[in-house]
């Protein structure tokens, strides 16, 4: 009876797992109540029209769209917020109202081309030298792509693993036992380096939330953590657990004929 009662408490915790990870999957993907709450990364730019004034010394009217709803990436004006998830990026103004970009398998994380394809064109170019003059890895486009990409599809396999772990414990069998007990330890490796690059990434560009303008303000932008890698290390941590009830089954279940 110990097996079993072990391989129902593996089972639970990889359930929880798994909804833990679908509620991060979902993270903006639309504007609907629990997507839009839902996020890796934040970048708050709101301040960032004051850093530019005062870089420039003069005022920025036009820098900031008043169209909550308008398209992204077209130069309508830059939104106050802006917030990734695995499948989109999303842009808010006064926090709520908003509109996302195009879904995509793979999202990948793009803060400073983002703010670039939104800022209007006749400040393009002042923008693009004062955030890329103290060259941080906020601007380094290519390999925030080319980590985030790869993140993801370390957090979508391991997501496919949590799922066949719940399945594959709950036929009682040795042999099952054992499946789900391989596919929890390969789910948790998978969602540990994606949660902790992840992390770094966010750690990295948020070095950008310190630097100032040459006058001395701030330059007004501040990247946060989102609660969607808090969800993703929590499922981890959920998944991780499971490994012991899910090995003791393996060695303690006995088949009643």
């Amino acid at each position: 009876m110990r097996g079993e009662t072990c391989i129902r408490g593996a089972t639970f915790l990889s359930f929880v797992a798994l909804i833990l990870l679908i509620f991060m999957h979902v993270g903006q993907i639309n504007l609907s109540t629990v997507p839009r709450q839902i996020s890796m990364a934040k970048v708050n730019v709101s301040a960032f029209g004051i850093g530019l004034a005062s870089a420039t010394g003069d005022p920025t009217p036009g820098l900031y769209g008043t169209n909550a709803s308008a398209p992204l990436q077209q130069q309508n004006g830059l939104r106050d917020i802006y917030v990734w998830g695995l499948y989109s990026h999303c842009a808010y103004l006064n926090g709520s109202q908003g509109t996302c970009g195009n879904v995509t398998f793979a999202n990948q994380l793009t803060p400073f081309d983002s703010m670039l394809a939104d800022i209007p064109g006749n400040y393009t170019v002042t923008t693009r030298f004062l955030i890329s003059k103290p060259n941080t890895t906020f601007t380094n486009t290519s390999f925030l792509q080319t980590a985030s990409k790869a993140a993801f599809y370390l957090i979508f396999i391991g997501t496919i693993c949590t799922f066949l772990a719940m399945l594959s414990g709950i036929p009682k069998s040795t042999i099952t036992f054992l499946t789900a007990s391989v596919f929890a330890a390969i789910g948790a490796l998978l969602l540990l380096v994606g949660a902790a690059i992840w992390t770094a990434l966010i750690h990295e560009i948020s070095a950008i939330n310190h630097l100032n303008v040459d006058s001395g303000a701030p330059l007004g932008i501040e990247v946060t953590f989102g609660n969607g890698l808090w969800l993703l290390w929590a499922a981890f941590a959920v998944l991780a657990v499971s490994l012991f009830p899910y090995f003791v089954s393996c060695h303690t279940y006995r088949k009643r004929y």
